[in-house]
């Protein structure tokens, strides 16, 4: 199942993308000791700008799928993920294992996440104006429609379900580094992951691959 052309934020991820988010900086040059995850942790942690800007641009779009499968609504989704990106960096000083950072970092977006859910349904609760009858409406169609149709399929997952298949199917995260950022075992995350695909393409009536609880 495609689902990345749909997703707001940013254009949809290419294997390139994929495997440029753990090597290059999402650039075309080999991977260095000094473009590591690791050593960019490193030297963000001696305050240069540059490694904060090319830890930013390698985990925006993770930070965001996370931030999506929690809050559910795409520009509250961008919000809590660059929020939880300043927070992390303020942080950044309490990362004590760089090889984890993307596990790390996500944490804190999915708290982030739960934090500003709580606010948002004590927000939601609050009287809302009526709209005057007779306004227009905007008539959307094309990528618009589907994505608002993923983006609904999407609610008939539950959160962790969501995570999964976002990490995995969107941004290429394997089932080990999953399971490092939810919290679950690899063989739990390729069961959550089937489970999500076969229910998308139930709810979407798409003719999809899901493949198997093994994949």
């Amino acid at each position: 199942m495609v689902i990345a052309p749909y997703l707001p934020l940013t254009e949809a991820s290419t294997e390139r993308d994929r495997q440029s988010r753990k090597s290059s900086l999402c650039v075309e040059r080999p991977l260095t000791p000094l473009t590591s995850p690791q050593a960019l942790v490193a030297r963000a942690k001696t305050g240069e700008r540059q490694a904060f800007e090319a830890l930013a641009r390698l985990y925006l779009r993770p930070a965001y799928s996370v931030a999506l499968a929690i809050v559910r609504r795409p520009s509250d989704a961008e919000d809590v993920a660059q929020d939880a990106l300043i927070l992390a960096f303020e942080r950044l000083a309490s990362c004590r294992e760089p090889e984890r950072f993307a596990a790390w970092l996500l944490t804190i977006v999915r708290n982030q996440a739960r934090n500003f859910l709580d606010k948002r349904r004590l927000r939601d609760v609050l009287p809302q104006v009526p709209a005057e009858s007779g306004a227009e409406t905007t008539e959307v169609s094309g990528p618009t429609v589907e994505r608002a149709k993923l983006l609904g399929a999407l609610d008939s997952l539950s959160a962790v379900e969501r995570e999964v298949v976002l990490l995995h199917d969107l941004e290429g995260f394997t089932h080990e580094e999953i399971g490092q950022i939810v919290s679950i075992s690899c063989v739990m995350s390729r069961q959550l992951l089937f489970v999500a695909r076969r229910k998308l393409r139930n709810v979407l009536g798409m003719a999809t691959n899901e493949g198997g609880p093994n994949e």
